[in-house]
């Protein structure tokens, strides 16, 4: 039925253009009048527009990161606290680069 509506509404905003014809005249130096405004236009310039949207960026990253280093900093930490005291952080480091260094390559290894 909303489709039957539709295409009636269609024929008659058809038939209403038909009668009303456009005007053929244009105003004088319409076109160039229009390349002129849009020669006189910049381009855009890309690497502008990455630099702004960085320097914009910048403000609420720094915020994020001072109060992500205030709350490690002031909050209570959670789970072995002993643990995490004790070891240091080069050592975890080194201990992860070198966890598939220790790990055999395969199971025949083991066998030998």
């Amino acid at each position: 039925m909303e489709f039957m509506k539709l295409n009636k509404l269609n024929q008659k905003l058809i038939a209403a253009a038909r009668l009303n014809a456009p005007d053929d005249r244009v105003p004088y130096a319409f076109e160039k009048r229009i390349m002129a405004q849009l020669a006189a236009r910049p381009a855009p310039d890309g690497l502008a527009l990455w630099a702004q949207a960085l320097w914009r960026a910048a403000v609420p990253c720094l915020a994020i990161v001072l109060l992500v280093g205030v709350c490690s900093f002031f909050l209570p930490q959670t789970g072995n606290t002993v643990t995490a005291a004790n070891t240091e952080l080069s050592q975890d480091f080194e201990n992860t680069l070198l966890a598939a260094v220790d790990q055999p390559a395969s199971a025949s290894e083991e066998l030998q």
